[in-house]
């Protein structure tokens, strides 16, 4: 047995839907990041320059998750008969080592600047404006990003946004360095981008934890869920040995489906497809399930009951 769902018109918008949210976000990145940095070079403000440089990391992750992408939306073949979809999980990773870099770049730039002394940017209107204006559109875009992540079930969208979010928390840690530096505290500066460092890292781990749940196979969907979904089929006498893993947007599932014994091998067959298209339709992520046959015996009867922690029949 086994029943894969065909990719469907649903599928195809969800893929369409991702490129445009990446496509619009990278060029709102793009244009916060120069903003900053270009700013951030004529005023003399190295915290400026290290949130533009982070809010181009912003734009770089967008480039490798339309590249992950895709990779991902491509069919299965001979060498992934599971199909690509763990590669929009990697780009997912890819972000996170990014994010990493980005938190060595500020902290560094940080210790620099407490070590080495130099002179103090120059605060003027034109900062805040920059920054209070770059820091709107930072939010916007996290908030849409995780708000469609989360609608479209994409791993990706969802760290980007994380990603995203890590720039909100270094634009605020600039916004009150520089207040500091104008009334008189220029260590401030460095002081506060080392904190927004070590929330980039908690970022970063977020990031990489989200992405370990596909990569690792960790289980997807709640195992008495399944079951029930299969138990509904008429001629479903018990099934065990649930075990689901993939992507949140493409799940595998494979379980155990137990039939009346005396069933014929035709009736049987029918039966356990019926219960992987039933799984299929009360999980709209899962993708793919593998239903084995066998007969609910003594022997079969009392494999389901220890497993489920059943009194035996």
């Amino acid at each position: 047995m086994g029943y894969t769902r065909s990719a469907s018109a649903d599928d195809t918008a969800r893929i369409r839907s991702v490129r445009v949210v990446l496509w619009v976000i990278l060029g709102l990145n793009l244009a916060v990041a120069a903003a900053k940095y270009l700013y951030g070079v004529s005023s003399g403000s190295i915290s400026m320059q290290a949130d533009g440089f982070h809010s181009l990391f912003d734009g770089t992750s967008n480039v490798i998750g339309l590249i992950g992408l895709a990779v991902a939306i491509r069919p299965p073949d001979r060498d992934h008969p599971y199909g690509h979809a763990k590669y929009e999980t990697y780009a997912a990773a890819v972000i996170g080592a990014m994010l990493l870099l980005a938190a060595w770049k500020v902290g560094s730039v940080a210790l620099a600047r407490l070590t080495g002394g130099g002179e103090p940017p120059r605060v003027d209107t034109g900062s805040f404006i920059v920054m209070v204006v770059t820091l709107i559109v930072n939010i916007g875009v996290a908030t849409w990003e995780r708000q469609m992540g989360k609608k479209l079930r994409s791993d990706l969208l969802i760290a980007d946004a994380s990603h995203t979010g890590s720039d909100i928390l270094v634009s605020v840690g600039v916004l009150v360095g520089l207040v500091a530096v104008r009334l008189g505290w220029p260590l401030a500066d460095p002081l506060l981008a080392l904190l927004v460092a070590a929330a980039i890292v908690w970022t970063a781990v977020q990031v990489l934890r989200q992405a370990d749940l596909s990569l690792s196979d960790t289980a997807r969907l709640a195992i008495p869920d399944v079951c029930s979904a299969a138990l509904a089929v008429p001629g479903v006498l018990g099934c065990h040995s649930i075990r689901t893993r993939g992507t949140a947007a493409d799940v595998l599932v494979d379980l155990h489906i137990q039939v009346d014994p005396a069933s014929t091998v035709a009736e049987g067959h029918r039966i356990a497809e019926e219960a992987e298209r039933a799984v299929c339709a009360r999980f709209p992520e899962v993708a793919d399930v593998l239903a084995h046959l066998e007969p609910y015996d003594e022997y079969q009867a009392k494999k389901t009951a220890a497993e489920n922690g059943l009194a035996l029949p």
